[in-house]
């Protein structure tokens, strides 16, 4: 949210931001690959929660994530390498830092503490906690002194109502409290990454960028999935077929496709249009969680979920007219 939708986003390694077509008036208008990369981040995302949810079923959350993230990080890079030669991926050691430590901010810290949470939340309520990332991206803007507007300050005190209406099923007993904080920390960790992103020297292709990213990050799942024993019990023989199927999605269609093409929006589009998924994903994971799984949508998870989608369009909407 550090650039005005209205305008490209500033590019990361220093060079001029990227052209953008202009109206007879002089506004700038969002290109249609903008428009499709954010579709499918609105929708594709959205169902991963669903898909997580059914992974988790009969596999370990930090193994099934380290699995992930691996595969689909090495044939995102293998795909760069074929379409744009092997120099796409060289890297100088400050990009390479900076890749691996988004990478394991956004899908170790982020994602990974997601799958686990998902063990003991449903899919639908996992989605809504996450919605609150735009409202920590401001508290980090403020941090770093600058200065977003009433309108999104009035957002963060909406986002943060809401969040602590949706951690009463936690607070009830309806579902564990520690699984509803570890999305909320997992939220924390995806908006440092968001932030960090376009502040370190990244690689300069977005997507060799974002398969160093997705296997550094495959690595750290695969660490945490030792220190936490989940080898010891695993046998790739008890997993059920659905599971099995819903990672083959999250590979090709959670981490290839959409998390690829939310890491080719932070590098070319404003962070406060690409904030706009987190209002987008919940309603499509709450719908699914419902239809798929019979989640139940109990009135806290209702209520928190609208003030935070609230709190999120006025944030978005007050960035947009700055």
């Amino acid at each position: 949210m550090t650039s005005p939708a209205a305008e490209p986003a500033p590019d990361v390694r220093g060079s001029s931001p990227a052209p953008s077509d202009a109206s007879p008036s002089g506004r700038r208008r969002i290109s249609g690959a903008v428009l499709a990369a954010l579709g499918i981040v609105y929708v594709v995302w959205g169902s991963t929660y669903l898909g997580i949810r059914i992974v988790v079923e009969t596999m370990p959350p930090f193994i099934s994530a380290a699995g992930r993230f691996v595969v689909a990080g090495l044939i995102l890079g293998a795909l760069v390498a074929w379409r744009h030669g092997p120099s796409a991926l060289k890297v100088t050691k400050p990009q390479l830092a900076s890749a691996a430590t988004v990478g394991l901010l956004l899908l170790l810290g982020g994602n990974g503490l997601v799958v686990l949470a998902e063990t003991s939340v449903p899919s639908g309520l996992a989605a809504l906690l996450i919605a609150v990332v735009p409202a920590w991206v401001v508290v980090l803007r403020r941090a770093f002194g600058e200065r977003p507007g009433l309108g999104a300050y009035a957002g963060v005190s909406l986002g943060l109502a809401g969040l602590a209406v949706l951690t009463l099923p936690g607070l009830s007993g309806d579902v564990r409290i520690g699984g509803v904080l570890t999305v909320i920390a997992a939220t924390v960790m995806w908006s440092v990454g968001s932030f960090s992103s376009s502040r370190l020297p990244m690689p300069a292709n977005p997507f060799a960028a974002s398969a160093y990213e997705m296997v550094a990050a495959g690595i750290g799942c695969a660490l945490v999935a030792l220190g936490r024993g989940e080898h010891h019990d695993f046998d790739p023989g008890d997993v059920s077929t659905r599971s099995w199927v819903a990672l083959a999605y999250l590979v090709v269609f959670g981490s290839l496709l959409a998390f690829t093409a939310y890491a080719w929006l932070l590098h070319t589009a404003p962070l406060s249009l690409v904030a706009t998924y987190a209002y987008v994903n919940p309603v499509v994971a709450v719908l699914l969680g419902a239809l798929v799984l019979d989640e139940r949508l109990s009135w806290p998870i209702a209520v928190g979920g609208t003030v935070v989608v609230a709190g999120v369009c006025l944030i978005v909407s007050t960035e947009r007219r700055r």
